[in-house]
């Protein structure tokens, strides 16, 4: 199971660190994604880590920055200079690294973590 956290209201222009916490074993065996949606806007792949590097879509964000700590089964969103139009539910997700994984064709889902940033 996947546990998103760290979500909040923030001013534009601040930082938020977004966390997910899973199982040694889902970590050690798939690659770990963000992704967020917007109301009224499809969910959209923000960022893969694994144990091969880091995956972004073709328009990255460039303010984000995927991590991973190993120890703590814990992947990181650092999300820096944010802007109103991130305002979202993040979620993560765990799924072999792939195009799959990118759209989000995958059964391992965690709870979201509300972001609002206000202008």
């Amino acid at each position: 199971q996947l546990q998103a956290s760290g979500g909040g209201l923030v001013q534009a222009g601040g930082s938020l660190r977004l966390s997910c916490v899973g199982s040694g074993r889902t970590f050690s065996t798939y690659a770990v994604a963000w992704f967020r949606q917007a109301p009224g806007k499809e969910r959209e792949f923000v960022a893969a880590i694994s144990w091969s590097g880091r995956s972004y879509p073709d328009s990255p964000k460039g303010r984000f920055t995927i991590s991973r700590d190993n120890a703590e089964n814990t992947v990181y969103l650092q999300e820096n200079s944010l802007r109103p139009e991130d305002t979202a539910v993040y979620y993560c997700a765990a799924g072999p690294l792939g195009r799959r994984l990118f759209s989000g064709d995958t059964e391992y889902w965690g709870r979201g973590t509300q972001v609002t940033v206000s202008s």
